[in-house]
Order: structure tokens, then C-alpha cells, then sequence
């Protein structure tokens, strides 16, 4: 893969100490936050999906760009699922709540620059509060909520969905990234499918399926397709990635006379 300024390896929060963070935030003022779930995931993959997709996209942006990646958030907004078993969810007010103090934890270390990785889209409404929130208090600070895909353009990602907005899920190409990066967590003797159908409205998700499945031909994914799609999601948001952390502040000669 292309390199961006890292060395290979995710430069991970956590592991640093308390002096590498603060020398790390003096050379550069930027950290990647992923944000998962838990939840179901039909009956052939964990409830941890959306987590390890996501975590794995921001640790391999990390390590060809050099800019830290902090503990995912594992939990999310997930109570549109219904009553699968399994699911842990926040409330929106309680993602934005936790958002807010980790943002203001890290712009008092020194962070000024924010990227939200999304792995689940219903995180969406409340991570871009919580963007909106920071700006609001910190001037001095950019932030932006993106999905692991959404520099990847999406009429481009093979879910094998066409319709169904938010609930694209357990499909195709989640079932084939997650047997490219944990085989040992997927049941595909189990796999099964479910037709997507377009409306206007937006359901919980035990509204449409039985079997909290939403998309076509699951039981054709695959590891090497998995492969193709997770090296294209790191890729471009890495490149999107490198060249924020470096974008130039507005300038007054942005503005016309």
C-alpha cells in the first residue's frame, strides 16, 4: 500500500506514555477516533462487527499515515435493531455525552484535529452533533465524521444492496471483510440472505427481517473479495486522511473584495 508518512505501524493512543503524547500532539495535532457497536449481525457473524471493521481500517490509516488512532468507542447507537438478542446500546444523547468528554479530553492534550471513523451508520446523527458541538466550543479545532467508506464512492461498494438506506447489513460485504480479517468469527454454514426492498420510511430493523440480515447473496462472500474492499476502504480514507492533517486553515483572501 501507498505510504503517507507512517512507518508501518499504527501509532495506537493507548500504548503511548504520557511524554510520547504529548510529543507525538507537538508534531502533529491530528488523532483518528473509530466508533463501532455492538450488535447483531444475523446469525452467521459476532455483534462486533461494525467494531473490528472499523478499528482494523483506522490502525492500517494510522500506519501508513503516522496519526494516532485512539481506543474505539464500542458501543453506538443500535436500538433500532429491535429485539435480536445480543445488542448493547446507547441512547444518541449518550454517545454525544461520551463523544464530548473524549473530544475535550484530547483538545486538552493538545489535539486540534479530529476524524471520527464511523463503523455503523446510525452513530451518524450523533457524531455529527458532536461534531457540530466541538466547533461550537473550540475554535481553534477542525472536526469531521466519516465512515470507513465514505471516501470510497458509494454506488462502488459490491454490498449486494441496492436498497434500504441504513440498513444495509450483515451482507455481502461485510460478511466478505470480516472473512478477510476474522475467518475464526464467521459462521458461513449459517449465512443466509434477505431481499432488499426500497421504501420511503425507515424501520427498525426485526420490522423487515427475520434474521436481522438486509441484503443479497451472503453465502458468496468471500475472503479475497473481503481483501479487495477492506484494502480499498483503508487506502482512500488514508489518502483523505493525510492530506486533511495538512489542508491550510481559510484564509481572508478566500473571501471576495
Amino acid at each position: 500500500m501507498e505510504n503517507l508518512g507512517g512507518d508501518g505501524r499504527p501509532v495506537r493512543w493507548d500504548e503511548l506514555t504520557w511524554p510520547e503524547a504529548r510529543d507525538t500532539v507537538a508534531s502533529a495535532d491530528t488523532v483518528i477516533i473509530p466508533v463501532g457497536a455492538v450488535e447483531q449481525h444475523g446469525p452467521h457473524l459476532p455483534l462486533n462487527v461494525d467494531t473490528v471493521i472499523c478499528q482494523a481500517v483506522a490502525d492500517q490509516v494510522s500506519a501508513l499515515t503516522g496519526i494516532p488512532v485512539i481506543p474505539p468507542i464500542t458501543y453506538g447507537v443500535s436500538g433500532s435493531h429491535g429485539d435480536f438478542a445480543g445488542t448493547i446500546a446507547l441512547r444518541p444523547e449518550t454517545l454525544i455525552a461520551t463523544m464530548e468528554d473524549v473530544l475535550d479530553s484530547l483538545h486538552a492534550s493538545g489535539v486540534r484535529q479530529f476524524v471520527l471513523l464511523n463503523g455503523h451508520i446510525w452513530n451518524n446523527g450523533a457524531l455529527d452533533v458532536s461534531a457540530e458541538k466541538l466547533r461550537v466550543r473550540h475554535k481553534d479545532s477542525r472536526i469531521r465524521a466519516i465512515g470507513y467508506v465514505t471516501m470510497y464512492p458509494g454506488p462502488e461498494v459490491n454490498g449486494r444492496v441496492q436498497f434500504g438506506r441504513g440498513l444495509m447489513h450483515a451482507n455481502f460485504f461485510e460478511t466478505s471483510v470480516m472473512l478477510h480479517l476474522r475467518p475464526d468469527l464467521v459462521r458461513m454454514d449459517r449465512a443466509t440472505s434477505h431481499i432488499d426492498v426500497d421504501s420511503f420510511w425507515d424501520y427498525r430493523m426485526d420490522q423487515v427481517s427475520e434474521t436481522g440480515v438486509w441484503g443479497r447473496d451472503v453465502a458468496q462472500a468471500n475472503a479475497e473479495h473481503g481483501r479487495s474492499e477492506f484494502e480499498r476502504c483503508v487506502q482512500t480514507t488514508a489518502r483523505a486522511v493525510a492530506a486533511a492533517a495538512r489542508e491550510p486553515w481559510p484564509s481572508s483572501a478566500h473571501r471576495p473584495n
